[in-house]
């Protein structure tokens, strides 16, 4: 008994030791550093130390009448262009700015980073460079979690804001039936992922590596996570090199890729369908853009976040999918009214 006892506790130690090390995520290697990954893109460097890198079209941010950056989605990074036309950037006036987020491709990976610190990410970038007291911001898919912290922490620093297929976390505060409802539609290993980044993130990492159960087909870019439009679409833009996962992921899924499912569906330390108006007076514009066959974001959930927020325009495609914006000129329909207020006239 005495034998089997030990015998018992070696195993729990053990088993113990392996959970402990699955479950650590290793430290994001230096970038330029000695074995690091190399730095090939222009960089500013925060309060903190860190880098943020970023890549700038349109017209010169130094002619520029409007002023825009984009926080781009998951598994991406600034090489992900919004489909807004060259012809409407010059008769604008339009400077667009695309960075990589915190820990994804060229930018260093922030060990404290949160909701606050995305949007504190967004401003000092905008001030390194020059932006201007205010400036626009664009969130899609899972870069709309930034655009909310935007919102809810520098909205004296914005202009307007749109908030494209913005990625929703199912425990936000809204009745169950909408969140049931829309939860429910999701792949099980969807739904097993986002409750594991919910209820247990220091698993996430060894969750997100680990081959014995089907993880999230969103998470993984799988076929099934897509329209079959999507599909066609997602095709186009890997064939010109916009999604890199491995550029995405140069400092390790974990800085990149757990970070935003953990951020995402963890618990936010503010309510999104609380957030006050911060153009009361009618000078700015902030939307939300949804595809009602969106299988990444279901449309349940955006609905009841616009319906709290009746100063967000919400516009709804009733055929598209969670790249519908990439279709039929629509990213210009969604910068014209974030700049000029133009309600677009169909969809």
């Amino acid at each position: 008994m005495v034998a089997l006892s030990k015998l018992v506790l070696i195993t729990a130690v053990a088993l113990l030791g392996w959970a402990y090390k699955v479950a650590r995520p290793p430290p994001p290697p230096i970038l330029g550093g000695p074995g690091g990954p190399p730095v090939s893109s222009p960089r500013v460097q925060l309060k903190d130390g860190r880098h943020l890198a970023y890549r700038e079209a349109g017209v010169g941010r130094e002619i520029a009448k409007y002023k825009i950056i984009f926080s781009h989605g998951f598994a991406s990074t600034k090489e992900s262009d919004f489909p807004v036309s060259q012809e409407l950037a010059e008769e604008l006036g339009i400077y667009l700015l695309y960075f990589d987020r915190a820990g994804y491709g060229d930018s260093d990976a922030n060990p404290k980073r949160g909701l606050k610190s995305d949007a504190t990410d967004v401003e000092e970038l905008a001030d390194k460079l020059q932006l201007g007291e205010k400036f626009y911001v664009v969130g899609t898919s899972m870069g709309g979690y930034v655009a909310w912290s935007c919102l809810n922490y520098i909205p004296h620093r914005l202009a307007g804001v749109a908030l494209v297929v913005p990625a929703v976390n199912y425990w936000w505060p809204m009745p169950a039936s909408v969140s049931a409802s829309a939860y429910r539609k999701l792949d099980v290993g969807d739904r097993r992922t986002f409750w594991i980044a919910h209820h247990m993130p220091w698993l996430f990492y060894a969750w997100f590596n680990q081959k014995w159960f089907r993880i999230s087909p969103i998470v993984e870019g799988k076929p099934e996570a897509f329209t079959e439009k999507d599909w066609e679409i997602l095709a186009e833009i890997q064939r010109t090199g916009q999604l890199d996962r491995g550029r995405a992921t140069k400092q390790g899924a974990y800085h990149s890729l757990c970070r935003d499912a953990t951020i995402l569906f963890g618990a936010w330390e503010f309510d999104p369908t609380a957030i006050e108006n911060p153009f009361p007076n009618g000078d700015g514009v902030v939307s939300i853009w949804q595809g009602r066959e969106d299988k990444i974001v279901r449309v349940e959930a955006q609905r009841y976040v616009a319906e709290k927020l009746p100063w967000v325009r919400y516009h709804e495609h009733p055929e598209g999918g969670h790249l519908f914006m990439c279709a039929d000129g629509l990213g210009d329909k969604i910068v014209r009214e974030l700049l000029l207020g133009e309600e677009p006239r169909d969809l």
